[in-house]
């Protein structure tokens, strides 16, 4: 969505309970669902945790699935949804997507913009789970910190791009809400 500024800052949340059960999964789980890494060559050095996800399609047509993660992720996950929703957003939309994407250490998202319908309509929050000094992620061009313990909402309608040059993985909570007055009737 189209915020008219490159990113904002939610406030502090409590990550510490998603942040313990990200980083019990194994191995296996950040592969299970591999479809965005195979649908969208900027996500090739990803891998992700899927809770929610939605059809390319959406609104116009198709659904809003719970992926495998949905049942490893949804307990501690959605406290946090709910705050940054009750916080800073109308209540009563709908959450279309919510992913923990892995940003491995040596990768890189190039530079891109949100096209689909829905990424329109959608506020893109990201809740950093873990970073390094190495972390850089720009939107429009410009260097943005994200801290771990902040949520924030970047406009994905803007260029934005992420390289982590450190060692280790960067991990980022993310999920995508559209408030109701966005909300198309045929998709509530």
């Amino acid at each position: 969505m189209d915020i008219e500024v490159n990113h904002r800052c939610l406030g502090d949340v409590d990550v510490d309970a998603l942040r313990d059960r990200i980083l019990e999964q194994p191995a296996e789980a950040w592969m299970e669902q591999a479809l965005r890494q195979q649908s969208y060559e900027v996500h090739r050095d990803t891998q992700s945790i899927v809770m929610l996800f939605c059809d390319e399609e959406w609104p116009a047509s198709g659904g809003i699935y719970e992926e495998s993660g949905h049942e490893r992720l949804a307990d501690v996950a959605q406290p946090i949804i709910d705050h940054v929703i009750n916080t800073w957003y109308a209540p009563g939309g709908l959450v279309i997507r919510a992913i923990a994407a892995k940003l491995v250490a040596g990768g890189k998202i190039p530079a891109h913009r949100d096209s689909i319908d829905s990424f329109h309509i959608g506020h893109r929050i990201h809740v950093p789970i873990t970073t390094n000094p190495g972390v850089r992620f720009t939107i429009a061009g410009k260097p943005y910190p994200f801290d771990v313990g902040y949520a924030y909402e970047i406009n994905n309608q803007q260029k934005h791009s992420v390289m982590n040059l450190g060692a280790e993985d960067r991990i980022t909570f993310i999920f995508d809400y559209v408030p109701p007055d966005k909300v198309p009737a045929n998709a509530a």
